[in-house]
């Protein structure tokens, strides 16, 4: 179950048979295979990637690639797959921290570096595999790990048959360093249900189940980590270590240990203190920082090199960069000695580059790189070359790529994500030419080929049989993007209504029927021999309420339009009763005004946008990058918007970094196809030229003119880009609120496009207001504004959620803490060594040359660039152009980075008092990096505990727990908990949000919108608003803790089961629970029994169900006006209908709960029949 392949990506293995042509290849192999390699190959760097595809696919064995650099390491294995599209090709990462750092390695690297040990083990220890290439760098490859041995030793494989008591498979799981889960959706976890273990191996490419019958294993099933449901069956399970520090080795170590530790300053509630780690060293637990011990656990030191066999080949990429780098870290590296707390004893965490030199010396081993004395004949520095530069002048490189067919004949491949406008170039002055995606065979000598896809660089190949020219977009337009890799990961990706589940105990929370209260977790309780789990809420007073799990849909949480908290509901009185009762008044006049505003735009006329232009098909397929889901369905809704014959109002809701400015660009074009002009308003100019560059450079081949208006323009130039916007000269202007001045004027405006809404003053929004009966507006969000939000949600402005993080987008590694300089040094020194960049912020112009004199002073090697709002225009627009194109390596600066910078080599953030900053500045902050695949980090430094308001510690900490992909939906809601949602609310209702919440006021709107829309027939979800319907069945209906231990989790499904709109829905829920857990207890099937009962209960319309000694009675508010004795016929003998209610009897258990399904059916068809005819 290793990573292997890539099926989707552009392949171009077909190249490769050209360097076999080369009689210098062809001996330069030969020497290889006799034990006699050349020192150098002395290869240009850019022609590296394919000199390395094609040593190992003519090569019997592994293939390791060692390069210094880091950013070099990344860059070789994307770019691996497009020439060896079918064998595996491995990261070998390197550890988060510097040696000697007590920090955590972070989980993406421990799965790379066990994932790459495996795939080195020999196919008869593991599953039959392609030889792999493992590309890793010099600070990875002296990272000593954990033995061969006790690699292969320690690793579990499982196969159906095999007798492996389930105990025993938990056992090994946590020796492995595997970390129980309430589910599992990340490599490295596992977790127990019932007869059901589900495991996600750190090497596999997904989660697996293991289904036992007694002590044997049943079944192995793949499970998909998004939907927890099984998949395909498999016929075998390697499970590895999940990391090189074995937690079940570190007893012996923890007394070995003590008296060090016991003479450590007390921790004192710092979670952080070394002095924690001996109890988890005690107990061989997993902790963080269990990898800076590893080099106590084994005695010899091993490295990478260890794993290979002995037909392995080493592919240096250049000696003398990876001594010097090896040089630079084992320097860095006695520096940390002396700067950390250690123990007296702690061995050498690395290999040194002597041991690593002598180990090379007994390994196939040549240098890609150039050497200082080439052997005459025996290397490929004649072969490549680079290829010429054309800057974005496509007319140039269409003559220059015509001149190299006559001159040479040469085989020319464009690689380019433009490459469908260029074959449309190409063919107004010569044949027709289609794209493709791959070149799977020898091109023929003298053909032409545009490929759709992307490169890092491009090059020339000469052999004795011809020319190959490869042109990427690196030489057509001077900016390249890797081959996105299409690898499926399992994404924490969480839906908006999952933020009203995690209820903890003492929130304020709302019922619909008894008011604000306190949660107070779960209870189980026996209600005539019955045993049924409840939610606890409590009241004022000692006033409390049991609320059955399948009503838990009627609480949401609280949240205010202030941050003080809400008066909390007396039960008996009828205050709740008459606060809903106004504000439902409230709301519904609300709901009038707004649809009265909906109403308008739609009457509106305009005419309608063309279908998408050819060049629109182009422009999408050019997009570098994968699209996700979420963002494909948001493009076709503004298509579709802008294809209707009233104005788009839409809001793109979708986290930092989610892909919206590629939606909104997307439609900017499809409005520039018809003629109209488009206005891209930002709240920032630097904002506004990272905009205008991303327009620009996206935009370059099409003949569309983009321009900014901003203050990073003189004002000469903004004077003359005036009379060329009346006239429509230009298409696409990007600006700041100076665009909305009296005296710009559009010919023919057709697209306003608004960045970040809720950073613009009133009177802006006022100017929108108006727009938007006029023009389409299309609005991006990353911190979604509640008010829009549901806004959209109840249907009045359209709303496209992007929640799907980008494909290998990991999430940032976050540290919240007092300002620690050795912490700053150690982020700075691992972000240059992989070639990187580094923001670092620090909120006061009047100290941020003094910011800059302690950086400088902490890393005296950094280059760095300071950039602020109070700079003049000119000198800041060079300070964020220099940064970018990457002359600098930090950028300090105050928060004017906050929106939309997207510079994907900038990977460490580094804020100066956070405590400054609120929740929504912080995480827009967090969002500038992690912006590419790499990891990034980000470092939020505060004055210490003693110096932090209440408001200030709970904004960091939420800021430390929500890491994960997506995680901007829950940040707002948190913020909106901490201070209130009065400043999105009119004045009017503030007070009714108060009285009621934000969350329940939302709902009446989206119920009184639907009203006033005639949309209030019944609909497949319930509403918390809908009538209560008692249920009392004398069942047992729970989830046994037994059988899903964790409260969140058993909370969680509750309210999902709660929710279910329909039989259908119950029966897929119960094929989930049963997929997922197992067998589902007596209780479960009650519970979902119950469910149902309530949903046909709600469409016959009954009032209540509930149990007597003998019979369980349905109680029909509308029974006295009905013909009762044709309803008995209709039911028959066995149940009796009297005025009130229909009793059934109550025999045995199945026999009843059969009879009372049948009756609550046929009363619900009926009402649905009179439904219908009264509706005719």
């Amino acid at each position: 179950m290793l990573l292997t392949g890539h099926p989707k990506i552009m392949q171009l293995n077909g190249l490769l048979d050209l360097l076999r042509e080369s009689g210098i290849y062809r001996t330069i192999l030969e020497r290889l295979k006799t034990g006699e390699p050349p020192d150098d190959l002395r290869v240009i760097r850019a022609a590296r990637p394919f000199a390395l595809a094609a040593l190992a696919r003519d090569w019997d064995g592994p293939v390791i690639y060692l390069t210094g650099r880091v950013d070099r390491a990344y860059n070789v294995s994307e770019q691996l797959p497009v020439w060896l599209p079918n064998v595996a090709v491995q990261r070998f990462a390197e550890p988060t921290p510097m040696f000697y750092d007590r920090a955590p390695w972070g989980d993406n690297v421990q799965r790379s570096r066990i994932s790459a040990l495996a795939a080195l083990l020999p196919p008869d220890d593991f599953e039959a595999q392609a030889h792999p290439i493992i590309v890793t760098s010099a600070r990875a490859i002296m990272q000593r790990t954990l033995p061969v041995s006790t690699f292969r030793r320690e690793s579990l494989v499982l196969r159906p048959g095999d007798r492996q008591p389930i105990d025993r498979l938990l056992e090994q799981c946590l020796r492995l360093g595997y970390a129980p889960a309430s589910l599992v959706v990340e490599p490295g976890t596992f977790s127990r249900r019932g007869g059901l273990v589900d495991i996600y191996p750190v090497s596999a490419a997904g989660p697996v189940r293991v289904d036992y019958f007694d002590d044997e294993i049943d079944q192995l099933r793949s499970f998909d980590p998004a939907t927890q449901r099984s998949q395909d069956r498999l016929p075998l399970v390697t499970i590895p270590p999940a990391r090189e520090a074995l937690p079940s080795l570190t007893p012996p170590l923890a007394e070995h240990l003590r008296p060090w530790f016991e003479a450590l300053p007390a921790a004192e509630g710092d979670a952080t203190s070394a002095r924690v780690d001996l109890e988890s060293l005690e107990n061989g637990a997993v902790f963080p920082y269990l990898e800076h011990y590893l080099p106590y656990l084994y005695q010899r030191p091993v490295s990478l090199l260890d794993y290979a066999p002995d037909n392995a080949l080493i592919v240096v990429e250049d000696w003398s960069e990876l001594r010097d780098t090896i040089a630079n870290i084992e320097q860095n590296a006695l520096e940390n000695r002396e700067a950390q707390v250690l123990p007296p004893d702690y061995p050498l965490p690395y290999i040194t580059w002597d041991a690593l030199t002598e180990e090379l010396e007994h390994r196939t081993t040549i240098h890609l790189g150039h050497g200082a004395s080439p052997m005459e004949g025996h290397d490929l520095h004649n072969l490549f070359a680079p290829e010429q530069l054309f800057g974005g002048q496509l007319r140039m490189m269409l003559d220059a790529v015509r001149k190299m067919r006559q001159d040479d004949a040469g085989r020319i491949v464009v690689v380019t994500a433009q490459a469908p406008r260029l074959s449309e170039l190409w063919h107004e002055q010569d044949r027709f030419i289609p794209t493709v995606k791959d070149i799977t065979e020898t091109p023929p000598p003298g053909s032409l080929w545009f490929v759709n896809g992307a490169l890092q660089e491009g090059w020339t190949l000469r052999t004795e049989h011809g020319t190959t020219h490869l042109l990427s977009d690196h030489e057509i337009f001077g900016w390249s993007r890797p081959e996105p890799r299409r690898r499926k990961v399992a994404q924490r990706a969480r839906v908006p209504e999952s933020t009203y589940a995690d209820m903890q105990d003492g929130d304020y929370v709302v019922h619909v029927d008894y008011g604000i209260g306190r949660f107070a977790g779960m209870r189980r309780r026996t209600v005539e021999g019955n045993e049924r789990e409840y939610l606890l809420i409590e009241y004022a007073g000692t006033d409390m309420v049991f609320v059955p799990i399948h009503q838990a849909d009627r609480l949401t949480r609280y949240v205010g339009a202030d941050d003080s908290p809400p008066q909390i509901s007396r039960l008996g009185k009828p205050d709740w009763i008459r606060t809903r009762t106004k504000a439902k008044q409230a709301v519904e006049q609300e709901a009038r005004e707004l649809l009265e505003l909906y109403a308008k735009r739609s009457q509106a006329y305009r005419d309608p946008f063309s279908p998408d232009h050819h060049w629109q098909h182009e422009l999408d397929a050019s997009f570098p990058y994968v699209e996700t889901e979420d963002q494909l369905r948001a493009v076709r809704e503004v298509k579709a918007d802008m294809e209707r014959d009233y104005p788009m109002d839409r809001l793109i809701c979708g986290d930092v970094g989610y892909g919206k400015t590629e939606v909104a660009l997307r439609a900017a074009f499809k409005a520039v196809m018809d003629g109209k002009q488009v206005a891209v308003l930002v709240p920032t100019t630097v904002l506004a030229q990272q905009h205008y560059e991303t327009f620009s450079t996206r935009l370059a081949p099409f003949p569309v003119r983009v321009d900014m208006l901003s203050r990073f323009r003189t004002k000469d130039a903004q004077s003359q880009m005036l009379p060329k916007i009346a006239s429509g000269d230009i298409d696409i202007i990007v600006g700041t609120h100076r665009l909305l001045s009296d005296d710009i004027t559009f010919k023919d405006l057709g697209l306003v496009i608004i960045d970040e809404e809720q950073r613009f003053g009133v009177t802006h929004k006022e100017h929108f207001k108006k727009l938007r009966t006029q023009v389409d507006i299309l609005t991006l969000t990353a911190t979604p504004i509640p008010r829009t939000l549901y806004m959209g949600l109840a249907g009045v402005r359209d709303i496209s959620m992007i929640q799907t993080p980008p494909e290998e987008r990991l999430p940032v590694i976050t540290h919240v803490g007092p300002f620690d300089e050795q912490l700053v040094r150690q982020a700075v020194l691992r972000e240059l060594e992989r070639g990187g960049q580094i923001f670092f912020v620090h909120n006061r112009v009047q100290s941020i040359e003094m910011a800059r004199t302690r950086l400088e002073r902490i890393v005296p090697e950094l280059r760095v660039i300071v950039g602020h709002g109070q700079m003049h225009e000119r000198t800041l627009e060079k300070v964020m152009l220099a940064f970018g194109r990457g002359d600098y390596d930090a950028l300090i600066s105050t928060s004017i980075i906050e929106s939309g910078i997207d510079i994907p080599n900038a990977n460490t953030l580094i804020v100066d008092r956070a405590d400054w900053f609120g929740m929504a500045q912080l995480y827009q902050l967090r969002g500038r990096v992690g912006r590419s695949a790499q990891q990034a980090y980000a470092y939020f430094f505060h004055p210490g505990d003693r110096r932090l308001t209440d408001d200030a510690r709970i904004r960091l900490e939420t800021l430390a727990e929500n890491t994960y992909l997506g995680a901007g939906f829950q940040i707002a809601m948190r913020d909106l908990e901490l201070r209130g949602a009065g400043d999105i609310l009119s004045t009017r209702q503030t007070g009714q949000v108060s009285a009621i919440g934000l969350h329940l006021y939302t709902q009446l709107l989206s119920n009184a919108v639907n009203q006033l829309k005639g949309e209030s027939k019944r609909t497949t979800t319930p509403s918390a608003m809908q009538e209560n319907i008692p249920i009392d069945l004398p069942i047992p209906a729970y989830l046994p803790t037994g059988w899903i231990p964790e409260m969140e989790l058993r909370l969680q499904i509750y309210r999902r089961m709660a929710g279910l709109g329909s039989s259908e829905d119950v029966d897929i829920m119960r094929e989930e629970l049963r997929d997922r857990f197992g067998a589902l207890p007596t209780a479960v099937e009650n519970l979902l029994f119950q469910i149902n009962i309530k949903l046909l209960a709600q469409a016959a319309g009954a009032s209540a169900i509930t149990a007597s000694n003998d019979r369980i009675l349905v109680r029909l508010p509308y029974l006295p006006d009905i013909n009762r004795d044709n309803l008995q016929r209709q039911l028959g003998d066995i149940v009796q209908v009297t005025r009130t209610a229909i009793e059934v009897p109550r025999g045995d258990t199945d026999t009843w709960q059969i009879q009372l399904l049948d009756i609550l059916e046929k009363l619900a068809r009926a009402v649905e029949m009179t439904e219908s005819i009264s509706g005719l």
